[in-house]
């Protein structure tokens, strides 16, 4: 695997969910009123994941900021193609 780097800043976050055209998502079954729940991007593959629900930008990085992740992810491949690798870690202290 190339780099990967680790970041809190929903811009950053946001430009790079889009340019892979990637969605901000929320697990279904964990999504409930208020709480966005268990926190995914969806990518556009043709059929919608069924598993996922589409939320708000704003949702996503109210819940993203209240459980204090970051976002580890992956811009290119180690063969130099764009890569949507990415994942939820805990922030670093301090």
């Amino acid at each position: 695997m190339s780099d990967a780097r680790t970041t809190t800043d929903h811009d950053e976050i946001r430009r790079w969910a889009e340019a892979r055209g990637g969605h901000p998502a929320a697990v279904k079954a964990t999504h409930k009123g208020g709480d966005a729940g268990i926190l995914r991007i969806d990518f556009d593959d043709g059929e919608p994941d069924p598993g996922l629900e589409r939320i708000s930008w704003e949702d996503f990085f109210r819940k993203f900021d209240e459980t204090a992740i970051a976002f580890l992810h992956q811009d290119k491949t180690a063969d130099g193609k764009t890569s949507r690798f990415f994942k939820f870690v805990r922030r670093e202290e301090g």
